[in-house]
């Protein structure tokens, strides 16, 4: 019983808060969908739209209003300044919150797989009013009509006025954004996902203008015309020949013909404070990265690795940070984070990161930087002095990372070049930086080639011995084992050494790892001590 007690807190502090916003966002889309659905199947307003065009009606619009909903929220993960403003202010002061925004992606893509499934719900419904627009064509209420005449060509209603148009537009767009978000193409071929997701900029403008041509109609003159009151040219077959039930004949008679009106266009009510906020923020991302950094100096690296160290005015950054390179001489549009593994400090300007060369991107960039480049020659790194192209930086920008510090006894765990988060991190404790909360730092970095970890093996050794012994990274050999991680032992080892305290778990690596120390994290069961895990994620 107590195990599963502590179980429980350990899956809490991991996964409460996420699921409290999770159910907050769904009970958020159920009340808009379960609303509207309502007030265009029972409100008075609909009666005679409802009439011709059925269920296809309220649900069409049902999900147009949880749609609009989404296409608000998804931008806010993206407000990368927001975000870590929010995460380095005073407002939000509590470590619970600021690890909510690590999970900022995430409820990007929930919002992202939100809009296509109700999209697809939004656009059949809309096919079968389509269809009841051509077939039940109202002589009686022609104001009423979408249709130009009854038997119209449903293809031809959606091919010849702007909702159709824009509809179609818009389901284009939304499939080839969706498609290129999968993980297979954003692996393999990164810039198809980069260019068809910045068409989001095309989806808005389009989705701006869709209501334009008033397709739905709501009835203006209730109180005059109460819907289902009797005509001037109608009488009631029950009522026919009653002379008791005349007075009640003429209290239910029409005293004016309906008047409907089209809807006034809401998803720019939606969508304009969120995509205004989005606007501004590229735009002063813009204003700040528009003056290139000055290339100091590139270092290559064995196994693929490149170091870049760069000098820009004003330039201030917090171990675990990533910033944001765009090289116009590679790609005038694409842009590429990359982990910071150098900081400024008071003594030195220079900041640095470390990239592997993989994909077409950073083969083309490490091609500018070092023509001559060789690969795999098994050397320690080589510092190379030349004319460099002009590079461009934007940033810095929060990571969960940056939480290291803020708690007593840290995990950092890496796998290959994901070990650049932490770089940053071990090269803060060895300037001797003070007034942190960080009592003890575990760190586990996991390599396929032992030429891997020269990458950092002075540094390691440095922060080993704070100064580096004759034999050259000898204190590194004494410390590599070979084989996988135990991560349970290794886990419940830690949790017996630091008992009653709030263990901070960091990966940055592949799923596979991240996921097993995730279910170690969240089942945990010592005493007192819980396991909060943090995983590195751009976003």
């Amino acid at each position: 019983m107590m195990s599963m007690m502590m179980s429980a807190r350990s899956w809490l502090a991991n996964e409460g808060g996420k699921h409290f916003v999770l159910m907050l966002w769904l009970g958020a889309n159920t009340w808009l969908f379960v609303k509207t659905f309502l007030l265009y199947s029972c409100g008075r307003q609909y009666h005679y739209l409802y009439k011709m065009l059925g269920l296809g009606l309220c649900l069409s619009r049902a999900s147009a209003s949880v749609l609009n909903l989404n296409c608000s929220l998804v931008l806010l993960p993206v407000c990368r300044c927001l975000l870590t403003w929010l995460r380095g202010s005073h407002t939000v002061s509590s470590r619970k919150t600021r690890r909510l925004l690590d999970k900022s992606k995430t409820f990007h893509v929930a919002c992202g797989v939100a809009i296509c499934i109700f999209s697809v719900l939004h656009v059949s419904a809309h096919l079968v009013n389509v269809v009841n627009f051509s077939g039940r064509f109202s002589e009686d209420f022609p104001a009423l009509n979408f249709a130009r005449y009854k038997g119209e060509d449903p293809k031809l209603i959606i091919l010849t006025t702007v909702p159709g148009v824009t509809g179609v537009l818009l389901v284009l767009i939304l499939f080839l954004m969706f498609t290129s978000s999968s993980y297979c193409v954003r692996i393999y071929n990164y810039e198809i996902f980069w260019y068809t997701h910045n068409l989001f900029i095309v989806f808005y403008v389009i989705l701006m203008v869709h209501m334009v041509g008033g397709a739905l109609k709501y009835q203006t003159n209730i109180e005059a015309h109460p819907p289902g009151c009797l005509r001037a040219n109608q009488s009631s077959p029950q009522q026919q020949g009653e002379e008791l039930e005349r007075r009640e004949e003429e209290e239910t008679r029409c005293r004016e013909e309906p008047h409907f009106q089209p809807h006034y266009p809401q998803t720019w009510l939606w969508v304009s404070g969120p995509l205004c906020l989005y606007c501004a923020e590229r735009l002063y991302r813009y204003i700040r990265s528009s003056d290139p950094v000055t290339i100091v100096t590139v270092m290559r690296h064995p196994c693929d690795v490149i170091e870049l160290r760069m000098l820009k005015k004003n330039f201030k950054a917090h171990p675990g940070q990533y910033v944001v390179l765009k090289c116009p001489s590679v790609s005038f549009f694409e842009n590429h984070p990359f982990t910071l593994t150098e900081c400024p400090t008071e003594n030195k300007e220079t900041f640095g990161i470390h990239l592997r060369v993989v994909g077409d991107w950073t083969e083309r960039f490490t091609q500018l930087l070092l023509p001559d480049l060789q690969r795999d020659l098994d050397i320690l790194p080589v510092l190379h002095q030349r004319r460099y192209p002009k590079l461009y930086v934007d940033g810095p920008f929060g990571s969960p990372s940056q939480e290291v510090f803020n708690y007593d006894v840290s995990v950092c765990v890496a796998a290959g070049i994901g070990v650049t988060p932490f770089a940053c991190v071990l090269q803060a404790l060895l300037d001797g930086r003070t007034g942190l909360r960080l009592k003890r730092l575990y760190f586990v970095w996991v390599c396929r080639e032992l030429r891997s970890f020269y990458w950092f093996a002075e540094r390691l050794c440095a922060l080993h011995h704070k100064c580096i012994s004759e034999e050259k990274y000898r204190p590194l050999a004494s410390r590599l084992l070979v084989g996988r991680p135990r991560w349970k032992l290794l886990l419940d080892d830690i949790g017996r050494s630091n008992k009653h305290a709030r263990v901070g778990v960091f990966c940055c690596g592949p799923k596979g790892i991240s996921r097993t120390l995730h279910r170690l994290c969240n089942s945990a069961h010592f005493p007192g001590t819980s396991f909060e895990f943090n995983k590195e994620s751009f976003s």
